[in-house]
């Protein structure tokens, strides 16, 4: 499956760049289809959600991260979860359901120790409730699509992993309806109702 994800990324990738949909025309959304896919083009990083064998009762998760880098569009690595269901997202407002991250290719070449801290590479999977029109990932906004599950990348200028960006939820309205920052394991929503509830 590896190599498949591997081959198939940059594809997608370069889709995303030209506006068009991710899903490749050739590949049935049966055997595989592309949940959402995102790219950062100021810092040269992309991510790719993929579901493999979706409403089977044996579908995978897979996500991808990939960084320009040598002129071209490169895999740094994924993971997979899974069996999981293919049940229509019903969150609240934003639910963080997985997030993953590399080391960049640009302090490889240089340092081929992997214990040598460098720039980091990551990428966070999110579903949210149908009122949430976009999203803010640090200062980049990413528009929700029609099933509400979305991917976002991001690269740190400096050394070591780092906690997942500053997320923010706006309404369609441009209302802004939650936050969750750096480290935080719920969203300020989330945290406002539990305080009511207790």
């Amino acid at each position: 499956m590896d190599r498949w994800v591997e081959a198939l990324s940059p594809g997608v990738v370069r889709r995303v760049l030209e506006g068009a949909e991710a899903q490749p025309r050739w590949l049935p959304r049966w055997v595989l289809s592309v949940i959402s896919a995102d790219v950062d083009t100021t810092a040269g990083v992309g991510a790719v959600w993929l579901m493999w064998l979706p409403k089977t009762g044996r579908a995978y998760e897979h996500t991808v991260l990939l960084e320009w880098y040598d002129e071209r569009w490169r895999y740094l690595g994924g993971g997979s979860s899974g069996p999981v269901d293919d049940e229509p997202v019903d969150v609240d407002v934003m639910e963080i359901v997985g997030e993953s991250g590399s080391i960049s290719l640009t302090r490889r070449p240089a340092s081929p120790d992997l214990t040598v801290p460098g720039p980091w590479v990551g990428s966070v999977e999110v579903h949210l409730a149908p009122d949430v029109g976009h999203l803010l990932v640090d200062n980049r906004r990413i528009d929700v699509p029609e099933q509400r599950r979305l991917i976002a990348a991001w690269r740190t200028p400096h050394a070591g992993p780092r906690p997942r960006p500053l997320i923010v939820a706006f309404g369609r309205d441009g209302t802004e309806l939650t936050r969750i920052g750096p480290g935080d394991t719920l969203d300020t929503h989330t945290w406002a109702q539990l305080e009511e509830e207790s």
